[in-house]
């Protein structure tokens, strides 16, 4: 319990120091899509060839994929229910807001401080999750809300640019061939890797806004109340189904993830206020910190 308390604050320390630096005007905002791509483009990637390296796949972890995809589409249609009676915009910034996991930025560094034996199954998961972010939930919710995003991109297309997700594709490839990369190689590249939880965090705090849009202010209650409301019944719903231990904890971790960066650039598309999305994101990460840390101690207890 001790330890995970400890990692649980030393992340938040993490993500403190990088909002206390925009602060202090050492660095500034934007000078977080430069972290940003430094992990998308080189830690995330080297943290899931470590990860991945060694997997040993399965029907079981192949399940983790639809795991992914059916969450999402499960929680776009919860949104539209539960704003049945909303304009178009509120019912689109529902359904954006309560679907999608952060995974890369947040959930993978959380679990690698926690319990790295998860890390596979969360990777599975995000193949499905991304499938969804990059183009299938905008279609889904504007079938559900109507109208016509103003930016249409093949799905594939956007896949096919994504390192991290091109990097799972390939490792998984690898280990269905059975291939093995060289241990030198693999140590170096977890040299890099391990600079991926840090870089995460600190680029969270960096990013983080807590300026209180007054406006909005009920709407974010109501989508964040719906939100974690739906992922703390399927918290207990996954402790009666029979599943493996491993697969309980990781799967009510990655249900109490928080807004994903897709999900706030559609939303932003979409129509959505910017400091309406930046406010609800920030608030999003520190919820899911708390819950998934509450998570972890209950489990590992």
């Amino acid at each position: 319990m001790g330890t995970v308390i400890s990692n649980a604050l030393g992340l938040l320390l993490m993500i403190f120091l990088g909002y206390l630096t925009k602060r202090l005007g050492i660095l500034a905002k934007a000078d977080g899509g430069t972290v940003s791509r430094i992990i998308i483009h080189v830690t995330l990637p080297a943290a899931i060839i470590v990860s991945l390296s060694s997997l040993t796949l399965s029907a079981e972890l192949l399940v983790f994929i639809l795991f992914g995809f059916i969450l999402n589409v499960l929680m776009i249609l919860l949104g539209g229910l539960f704003s049945t009676k909303s304009e178009p915009l509120e019912r689109k910034f529902m359904m954006y807001n309560i679907s999608g996991y952060n995974i890369g930025n947040f959930t993978l560094p959380f679990l690698q401080s926690f319990f790295p034996i998860g890390i596979p199954f969360i990777a599975l998961f995000d193949i499905g999750n991304s499938f969804m972010l990059a183009g299938g939930s905008p279609v889904l919710i504007d079938r559900i809300a109507g109208g016509d995003r103003k930016e249409k991109q093949n799905v594939f297309y956007v896949l096919a640019h994504s390192v991290p997700f091109v990097t799972y594709v390939a490792m998984l490839v690898l280990r269905l061939l059975d291939w093995q990369l060289p241990a030198t190689l693999l140590d170096m590249v977890q040299r890099i890797g391990n600079a991926n939880g840090f870089l995460s965090m600190f680029m969270i705090g960096l990013y983080l806004d807590l300026r209180l849009p007054r406006k909005a202010w009920q709407t974010i209650q109501r989508v964040l109340l719906s939100r974690y409301a739906a992922a703390l019944v399927l918290v207990l719903l996954l402790q009666i189904l029979p599943l493996a231990a491993t697969h309980k904890i990781v799967l009510s971790v990655l249900v109490l993830a928080p807004i994903p960066t897709f999900s706030v650039i559609n939303s932003v598309q979409a129509g959505v206020a910017e400091e309406t999305e930046g406010f609800i994101s920030s608030l999003s990460i520190l919820i899911s910190l708390v819950l998934m840390t509450a998570v972890m101690l209950m489990s590992l207890r």
